[in-house]
Order: structure tokens, then C-alpha cells, then sequence
């Protein structure tokens, strides 16, 4: 795997975790993530919070290497951040046998980016006919019930990100005509037949 693939996505570790369960913390990471570089003051009022707060999360978040400055964008004083990496990866086996407090901070990041997922499909779901024909088209929201090992459940996984990977660098010019950011979730895990 090369530099630049692996910047694309992080593996959270028990002390990045904890820089990171925090919901304004989430909130920052991920509208740097989307919408590229800005200053503390305009992620205040895009996510409805004072300058201060977020300038303080956003150094605590760069403290834990998941933003780091974009000097180029600044002028003068302004202070502009960027995301390090494009995604995350939660492994629960790191966190096999953590104290309360890691442990915590995991069910923490887990059940907000479980809620976050929710949002943001209810979202396109309020908004889709305010698309054109071809994005809705183009959405999708299915799911599938397999009968899998753990193992084959793992090579399934890996496949799909392998798969979504192959598609990130395809449209790169900003101004290409009808694209747009696409949100992909993915789900897996058992359930019980009981």
C-alpha cells in the first residue's frame, strides 16, 4: 500500500479514539473531511457553535494528527484547517481487553457514527425529489441477508472498500459537469434467527 492510500484512511488506535469520541470533535472532522479546508470561525457557523469551541476541538483534534493547518488558504491571521485522511477504520480487535474509559470512548464513536449514517439517510430521503431524475436513479438503499463465516464476512468487507476505493480518484476535476459528493454506508454484522 502506498503513502498517499494510506493517508486515505486512518486505523483508530485507543489514543486516537479517545482525541476523537467526542460529538463536536465528529462533527469538525467530517465537515473538513466534505466540504475541504476553512477556518475555525466558519466551521462555527456552519455546524452552530461558538469560534471558541471550535477552535478548541480543532487543536485538540490536531494534537491527535487528524487535522493539521492549510497555510495556503490562509491570509494574514485566519488559521485554515484540513482533514489528514479521508476515512477512518474502526478495528474492534484493538480494543480487545481496554480499560472502561477506551472502552467507553468506542461505544461513544460507534453509536455516533451509527446515528450520523441515520441522519444523513433520512436527509436524501427528505430530499431526493429535489434531485435530478439520474441521482435518484443512482441511489441506492437495499440491503441482502447471507449465511457467512466470520472469515468469509471479513473478505466480503475487504472487497467492498477495495471496490469503493477504485471509484475515489475517478472524477477529479472540481468542475466536472452533474458530479457530486456520494455518501456510501456499509453494514455487516450477524444477526440472530432465534
Amino acid at each position: 500500500m502506498t503513502e498517499h492510500e494510506e493517508r486515505k484512511r486512518r486505523h483508530l488506535d485507543a489514543r486516537s479514539l479517545r482525541g476523537l469520541a467526542h460529538p463536536l470533535r465528529m462533527q469538525l472532522l467530517d465537515a473538513l473531511r466534505r466540504g475541504g479546508p476553512a477556518t475555525a470561525s466558519r466551521l462555527a457557523e456552519r455546524l452552530g457553535e461558538s469560534s471558541g469551541a471550535t477552535s478548541y476541538h480543532l487543536r485538540q483534534l490536531a494534537s491527535h494528527g487528524f487535522v493539521e493547518d492549510a497555510p495556503e488558504h490562509g491570509k494574514g491571521r485566519e488559521r485554515w484547517w484540513r482533514a489528514v485522511d479521508q476515512g477512518l477504520v474502526f478495528d474492534s480487535a484493538e480494543f480487545e481487553g481496554a480499560g472502561p474509559e477506551v472502552r467507553g470512548a468506542a461505544e461513544f464513536y460507534l453509536h455516533e457514527i451509527a446515528n450520523t449514517h441515520a441522519r444523513e439517510l433520512s436527509a436524501w430521503l427528505a430530499t431526493r425529489d429535489d434531485w435530478a431524475k439520474d441521482w435518484t436513479q443512482g441511489s441506492d438503499m437495499s440491503d441482502s441477508t447471507l449465511r457467512l463465516t466470520p472469515a468469509l464476512a471479513a473478505e466480503l468487507v475487504q472487497k467492498m472498500h477495495t471496490l469503493i476505493d477504485g471509484y475515489r480518484d475517478l472524477v477529479t476535476e472540481p468542475d466536472t459537469p452533474e458530479a457530486e459528493q456520494v455518501r456510501i454506508h456499509t453494514h455487516l454484522f450477524p444477526i440472530s434467527t432465534d
